[in-house]
């Protein structure tokens, strides 16, 4: 893999220096980059190349390229984020700088808060809540109901007003290379809006303060919880970029158990339901997390929608999701893959394809510890396709969905109803992923 492939070699771009004319379009001095396709553009004009994933297709990405100097904002305080987001049916293109690392979790005046701040008036304690709920006396056939429960809702909306940021449509949000950018704590959501790139950040620390107990949920109940670091629900046209995800610094070993299961503060990473379409999650790296990407909430989520590209990512310390996709046609390449356990987070599966998911994972690259169960890597319910071609296990060429069916009761078919032809930036092999992705994914990169 040439080591220029991180800088997008399908634009052809040439990178130019140029203080002044940076300084001019009020950005200050820096890399002016000289897009092929675009004309000159800098980091936070930047727009996905012609053809790169399910994103480019149509009208294209372009976020807040066309933002003008007074929706240009430079942000690093939750105050100042929540002002240039402003409205989400606001449409005027705006491009959104984080300087640093933005606290979800702090008032307008920056006081830190914390989980007994969200709490405080709406009467609920945890300790009520687990002898509420108990399910030696409550039971295990309904949902939470009743004053505590009530209790919880309203604290956790508490929560939600404060960590959720509602991105509006034709929106870059990108992090200030060299400031270590970032949100911790905070989930930024995409709902019902069109345009928008996500850049150049780390997202961690997304936690729920209020989990909710479902007793009903597997065979022994589950602790549920709100709040992915980045959700999109009905959004088109996305592109998640260069970016990094990851539980820290609170990771799940340290979760306590009630009533026996694992008080879960973390939901999703990055997931894209509701009838999301068009898009392109590229170079980013997921590590120490557990349900990481989901495409599709439900098997009825939506039909001729979800459409997704997901490029030369990173997935490290990953329990699941990388990605579940329900529906839609999804194309999983050039990625690479540890399955390693890291920081207590053991890997189940990688891929799971399932609702009738059409799915083409192609030149793809996983390191597994010896002993690793390779039928296990991908997962369906039986009705999903994935076809897979070029996959490398640590170097060797594996055709993971011959050994998934000769061990699964349900056979995983392999021929799909379509042909991905937005493909900008594949590489035929994957055999130099391991190397080339490392130094070239996730917040920090971009300059």
């Amino acid at each position: 893999m040439a080591t220029s492939s991180h800088r997008r070699s399908v634009r052809k771009r040439r990178t130019l220096v140029v203080s002044a004319a940076v300084a001019a379009a009020g950005v200050g001095a820096g890399v002016f980059v000289l897009n092929a396709n675009a004309g000159a553009a800098d980091l936070y004009h930047q727009t996905l190349a012609a053809k790169d994933g399910w994103a480019s297709y149509g009208s294209g990405t372009t976020g807040g390229a066309k933002a003008d100097a007074a929706h240009t904002f430079t942000v690093s305080t939750r105050a100042q984020l929540v002002k240039a987001l402003g409205s989400a049916s606001d449409k005027t293109p705006r491009i959104i700088k984080i300087k640093g690392t933005v606290d979800a979790n702090t008032n307008d005046a920056g006081k830190k808060l914390t989980c007994a701040d969200y709490a405080s008036g709406t009467g609920y304690s945890l300790a009520s809540y687990l002898k509420a709920y108990d399910p030696a006396t409550y039971g295990r056939k309904k949902l939470p109901s009743g004053t505590q429960e009530k209790a919880r809702a309203a604290a956790q909306a508490k929560q939600a007003k404060n960590i959720v940021f509602k991105v509006p449509a034709n929106t870059t949000i990108v992090g200030v290379p060299g400031t270590k950018a970032g949100i911790t704590g905070g989930s930024l959501q995409i709902q019902n809006v069109d345009n928008v790139v996500v850049r150049n950040l780390t997202l961690s620390a997304t936690e729920d303060c209020f989990p909710q107990w479902d007793p009903t949920d597997g065979s022994s109940g589950n602790w549920n919880s709100q709040y992915d670091s980045v959700t999109l629900r009905g959004a088109t046209h996305v592109w998640a970029d260069h970016n990094t995800f990851t539980d820290a610094p609170h990771f799940d070993g340290s979760n306590p158990k009630y009533y026996g299961r694992e008080y879960q503060i973390h939901d999703g990473a990055l997931d894209i339901t509701k009838g999301s379409d068009l898009v392109t999650v590229s170079r980013n790296v997921f590590t120490c997390h557990d349900k990481t990407m989901l495409i599709g909430a439900s098997d009825t989520d939506s039909v001729g929608k979800l459409r997704v590209s997901i490029h030369h990512n990173v997935w490290k310390g990953i329990v699941q999701r990388a990605p579940l996709a329900r529906l839609g046609q999804v194309h999983i390449y050039n990625n690479f893959y540890d399955i390693t356990a890291l920081n207590g987070y053991t890997p189940q599966y990688s891929i799971n394809a399932r609702a009738k998911a059409q799915v083409v994972a192609e030149n793809n690259y996983w390191k597994a510890p010896a002993g690793t169960k390779l039928s296990k890597l991908v997962s369906s319910d039986g009705t999903a396709s994935v076809k897979n071609t070029g996959n490398l296990v640590n170097g060797t060429s594996t055709d993971l969905v011959a050994l998934y069916n000769a061990a699964a009761s349900k056979d995983l078919r392999t021929a799909v109803n379509w042909v991905p032809a937005l493909t900008a930036g594949l590489e035929s092999t994957a055999k130099n992923l391991p190397t080339a992705l490392t130094s070239t994914t996730g917040a920090g990169v971009l300059k």
